[in-house]
C-alpha cells in the first residue's frame, strides 16, 4: 500500500473512532435493545405521546448504528482492496480504491460534523419558511430560487419534503413557501440558514440588464411534537378559507380548502393547503401555528438568559448571513464563517453541505469559547 494512501487510511480510521466514542457505540446497541422491548409491549399506543417519543428515538438509533456499522466495514474493505492493487500492480483496482477513500471520507466528514449538534431542539425536524424581501418580482424569483436550492440538497439526500404552504407571485416567483424536513437532526442541520439572504445579479427582469440586489428571508424553527404542546385559546385565533394553489398555478382542488390561521395576541399567521379537505388543512395549519409559538416561547427564554448574561448577540438573529453574488464575477460568502465558493451554480443547484457543515463547526467553536 502507498505510504500517503496508508495515511489516509489512518487518519480516516481515527475519525470513525472518534465518531463511534463520541456517540458511544456499545451503549447505542444496548438503547436499541431497550427500546425494541418497550416497542413490543402490548398497549404500546395506548400512550400515543409515549409510543412516539419511543418509536422516533428508536428510529434514530437504529439509523446511527447502522452507518457507524456501514461505515466500518467500508473500511475493511477499502484496505483489502488497496493491498490487492498493490500486490497486483493493478491500476484500474488502485483507482477504484481512490475513488472510494474519497467518497467514504467525504461521508465520514458529513458524519462527524452531526455528532456535534448537541442543542435541545437539533434532532427535530425542521419547519423553513422562505419569505421574499422589499422588491417586487425580483425579490420574489430570488425566493423561489431558494426554494429549489433546498428541494434540490433534499433531494440529494433523500430527505422528505412536506409543503404546507405555496403562495404563487402574480408574474414570477413565490411569495412565501413553507416546508418541513422530515428528517432527524433537520433543525440542528438547517439551523445557520435562519436569516437574510442577499443575491447580486443582473436582473431577467429588468430590460436594461442592470444589476441588481435582492434579499430574502429564511425562517427555520424545530417541528413541534406532542409533548411540547402549546396551548391555544379558540378566541385567539381567526380562520379564513381560500381556494388552493400550487406550484406553477395549477389549482389542487377546485374548493375553498386551503386554510389560514391568525394568531391574534402574535399575529402569527400561517396556512396550509396541501391536503384535500378543510379539515385537515386546518389540522396542518394548527401544528405549524403551534411550531412557531413554541419558538416565540424558546426565544422569550432565550432572551431572558441573555438579559442575565448581558449577552446581546440573539438580536443578530435575523441579520445578513450570505451572499450569492453573480455578477459582476461569481461567488457564495457565508459572512460568519467567511466560507466561500465560486461555484454558484452548484450551491443554488443543492450543493450546500461545504456551507452547512463549516457553519456546524463554526457554531460548536464560538460556544466553546465563550464557555
Amino acid at each position: 500500500m502507498a505510504a500517503d494512501r496508508s495515511s489516509d487510511l489512518k487518519a480516516l480510521d481515527g475519525t470513525l473512532t472518534s465518531i463511534e466514542t463520541v456517540l458511544d457505540l456499545p451503549k447505542l446497541r444496548e438503547e436499541l435493545v431497550d427500546l425494541e422491548e418497550q416497542a413490543g409491549m402490548p398497549g404500546l399506543w395506548d400512550d400515543q405521546e409515549k409510543a412516539q417519543r419511543i418509536t422516533g428515538r428508536m428510529s434514530v438509533v437504529q439509523a446511527d448504528i447502522k452507518r457507524l456499522e456501514t461505515y466500518r466495514s467500508r473500511m475493511d474493505d477499502l484496505a483489502v482492496l488497496y493491498e490487492m492493487a498493490a500486490e497486483e500492480s493493478d491500476d484500474g483496482v488502485a483507482l477504484e480504491a481512490d475513488n472510494e477513500l474519497a467518497a467514504l471520507t467525504k461521508e465520514i466528514g458529513t458524519f462527524e460534523v452531526r455528532t456535534l449538534l448537541s442543542g435541545e431542539y437539533d434532532e427535530r425536524h425542521a419547519l423553513v419558511q422562505i419569505s421574499p424581501g422589499q422588491g417586487g418580482t425580483e425579490a420574489q424569483d430570488w425566493a423561489l430560487m431558494l426554494w429549489r436550492m433546498y428541494y434540490r440538497w433534499a433531494e440529494r439526500h433523500g430527505y422528505e419534503l412536506d409543503v404546507f404552504e405555496w403562495q404563487e407571485a402574480e408574474e414570477a416567483g413565490v411569495k412565501s413557501v413553507v416546508f418541513q424536513v422530515k428528517v432527524p437532526y433537520a433543525y440542528g442541520t438547517l439551523a445557520g440558514e435562519h436569516g437574510v439572504h442577499r443575491l447580486v445579479r443582473i436582473s431577467p427582469f429588468d430590460n436594461q440588464n442592470r444589476r441588481q440586489t435582492t434579499f430574502a428571508a429564511v425562517d427555520v424553527t424545530p417541528v413541534v411534537e406532542t409533548t411540547d404542546f402549546v396551548e391555544i385559546d379558540e378566541k385567539d385565533i381567526r380562520v379564513d378559507v381560500f381556494r388552493s394553489s400550487g406550484p406553477g398555478g395549477q389549482g389542487v382542488n377546485t374548493t375553498d380548502s386551503a386554510v389560514r390561521i391568525t394568531h391574534l395576541p402574535t399575529n402569527i399567521v400561517v396556512s396550509c393547503q396541501n391536503e384535500r379537505s378543510q379539515i385537515q388543512n386546518r389540522a396542518a395549519a394548527m401544528v405549524v401555528l403551534q411550531t412557531k409559538l413554541l419558538e416565540v416561547k424558546r426565544l422569550e427564554e432565550l432572551a431572558k438568559m441573555n438579559d442575565i448574561r448581558g449577552d446581546k448577540s440573539a438580536n443578530a438573529m435575523g441579520s445578513q448571513i450570505r451572499n450569492y453574488v453573480l455578477h459582476p464575477y461569481q461567488m457564495v460568502k457565508d459572512l460568519r464563517t467567511q466560507y466561500e465558493t465560486s461555484n454558484t451554480s452548484g450551491v443554488l443547484d443543492g450543493d450546500i453541505d461545504e456551507l452547512i457543515e463549516a457553519l456546524i463547526r463554526w457554531r460548536r467553536t464560538s460556544a466553546e469559547d465563550e464557555a
